[in-house]
C-alpha cells in the first residue's frame, strides 16, 4: 500500500543509509583485493573471492524477491543489512588472530553477501511503495549515486587508510556502516505503520501477514516469473539488463590489465577514479532533474553511447583517451538503468514488485557470471592468436563487446513490444487526466 504524504523524505532516509553502507562495502572490497594479492600473488585467487562474493546474489535473489512480497520489506532490509555484518566480523576476528586464509576470506564474504541478497529486492520494492511514478526517475538517479560511491569514494579513502593502518581498520569501519541502513529502515517502518493506522476504514489495502491465506512459496515464484515472461517488452528489457551486466563485468575484468599494459599502478588508480566520476555526474543530474518522457529512446541512446565508450576505451594506448572514453561509458550507465527501472517498475503490478525484481536480479546477474568466466580467457586467446600483449588482447575484447552493445541498442529501439511499454503508460496518464477533467 502506498502512502504519498511526504514520502520522498522517507526515501532519503533509506538512501542515505545505503550510500554510507556502499562506501563501507567498497572499503572491504578494495582492502580484501589488496590483501589477497599481497598474500598469494595470484589473480586467480582474487577471482575466486569475487565469485564467492557474487554467487549469493545470484542464488538467493529470486527467493529474496518472494520474501519481499510476503513479509515486511523494511524488516527484511534490517535483517539483510544488519546480519551481513556477521560475515565481515568473522573476517575481522580472523585478521586479528594473525591473518585470514583464502578459504576463511571466502566464508566471510559468502556469509555477508548471502544476507545482503535479502536487501536488494526489498529495497527496490520499498521505493515503489513510497514514491509516485513522477518521483521514480529522480529516485533512480540517487540510487545510482549511492552505487557509484563504492567506486568513487571508497578506493581513495581505503588507500589513505591503508597508508596509516591495515585491513582491520577497513573491516571495522565497514561493520559500523551497516547500522545506518538498519536504523533508517526501522524509522521508515515505524512511520509507515503509523500512516497506515491513520487511514480511514474505507482503505482496505495492507501488506499480507504470515499465514493469511496466501499462495505457496512455489506459486509466488511462478507469479514473479509470469509477471515478466507474459510481458514481451519486459522480458526484452530484462535481457538487455543481463547484457549490460555482462559488458560491465567484461569492462571491470579487463580494464586493469589493459591500462597496466602501458601505464603504472598510480595511473591506474587515477584512471579508475576519473572513469567512475561519470556515474557520479550522471547520478547527480538524474537526482536533480530526472527523466520525464522518452524512456525507450533514452535507453537506446545511452546504451549506444556506452558502446562508443567501450570501443574508444580499447583503441588507443593513451591514459587521457582511456579516461575520456571510460568516463563516457560510466556516464551512460545511470541513464540506461534509470530508463530500464522506470519501464519495468511502471508495467508490473505493485503486489508483484518484490518477486519480479528478484527474478530480474537473477537473470541480469547471470551476465556477470558470463563475463567473469569468459572475458579473461577471450583476452588471453586473442593475445595468443595475434601475438599481442595480454593488455591489447583485453582491448580487443572490450572493442568487440562495445560494438555488440551499440548494435543491441539499435535493435532494442526497433522492438514494438518495448516501445509499447511507454505507450501503455502514456495511455494510462491520458485516461487519468480525462477522468480528472470530468
Amino acid at each position: 500500500m502506498k502512502l504519498h504524504n511526504n514520502n520522498f523524505s522517507k526515501f532519503i532516509i533509506l538512501w542515505a543509509g545505503e550510500f554510507i553502507s556502499s562506501i563501507g562495502s567498497g572499503l572491504t572490497s578494495f582492502g580484501l583485493g589488496v590483501y589477497v594479492f599481497q598474500q598469494t600473488g595470484s589473480a586467480a585467487s582474487m577471482a575466486v573471492v569475487m565469485l564467492l562474493a557474487f554467487l549469493p546474489t545470484l542464488l538467493f535473489s529470486i527467493p529474496a524477491g518472494v520474501l519481499a512480497d510476503r513479509h515486511d520489506r523494511r524488516l527484511l532490509m534490517m535483517i539483510g543489512d544488519g546480519c551481513s555484518a556477521f560475515g565481515i566480523l568473522y573476517l575481522l576476528v580472523c585478521m586479528s588472530r594473525g591473518g585470514a586464509s583464502l578459504y576463511q576470506i571466502g566464508i566471510g564474504v559468502f556469509i555477508s553477501s548471502a544476507f545482503s541478497a535479502l536487501l536488494e529486492p526489498a529495497y527496490r520494492a520499498t521505493i515503489t511503495d513510497l514514491l509516485t511514478k513522477e518521483e521514480y526517475s529522480k529516485a533512480s538517479g540517487m540510487v545510482s549515486i549511492a552505487g557509484s560511491a563504492r567506486f568513487l569514494v571508497s578506493p581513495i579513502l581505503a588507500g589513505a587508510l591503508l597508508a596509516v593502518s591495515d585491513i582491520r581498520l577497513l573491516l571495522a569501519i565497514d561493520i559500523g556502516t551497516f547500522f545506518p541502513t538498519v536504523i533508517g529502515a526501522a524509522v521508515v517502518k515505524r512511520e509507515i505503520a503509523e500512516g497506515k493506522a491513520a487511514l480511514t476504514a474505507s482503505c482496505k489495502e495492507k501488506e499480507p501477514s504470515a499465514g493469511e491465506g496466501r499462495e505457496s512459496f512455489g506459486e509466488s515464484l511462478k507469479q514473479g516469473w509470469r509477471a515478466i515472461m507474459d510481458r514481451h517488452g519486459i522480458l526484452a528489457l530484462v535481457m538487455v539488463s543481463a547484457l549490460i551486466t555482462c559488458f560491465m563485468g567484461t569492462f571491470q575484468t579487463l580494464a586493469q590489465p589493459l591500462i597496466l599494459d602501458f601505464a603504472d599502478s598510480a595511473a591506474l588508480g587515477i584512471g579508475e577514479t576519473i572513469c567512475a566520476c561519470g556515474m557520479l555526474v550522471s547520478g547527480l543530474f538524474l537526482g536533480a532533474k530526472g527523466i520525464r518522457k522518452g524512456y525507450v529512446k533514452g535507453l537506446s541512446a545511452s546504451l549506444f553511447g556506452a558502446g562508443i565508450g567501450m570501443v574508444g576505451f580499447g583503441i588507443w594506448e593513451n591514459i587521457f583517451c582511456v579516461c575520456l572514453f571510460g568516463f563516457l561509458f560510466f556516464a551512460m550507465l545511470p541513464f540506461a538503468n534509470n530508463c530500464l527501472d522506470y519501464l519495468v517498475r511502471t508495467n508490473i503490478p505493485e503486489e508483484l514488485q518484490g518477486r519480479a525484481w528478484g527474478v530480474i536480479g537473477f537473470i541480469s546477474q547471470i551476465g556477470y557470471v558470463v563475463a567473469y568466466g569468459a572475458a579473461g580467457t577471450a583476452a588471453d586467446g586473442i593475445a595468443a592468436q595475434f601475438r599481442l600483449s595480454v593488455g591489447r588482447g583485453a582491448a580487443g575484447v572490450i572493442i568487440i563487446t562495445g560494438g555488440l552493445l551499440g548494435a543491441a541498442a539499435l535493435l532494442l529501439y526497433s522492438l514494438k513490444s518495448v516501445r509499447g511499454l511507454e505507450r501503455n503508460q502514456n495511455d494510462k496518464k491520458n485516461d487519468r487526466e480525462r477522468y480528472q477533467a470530468k
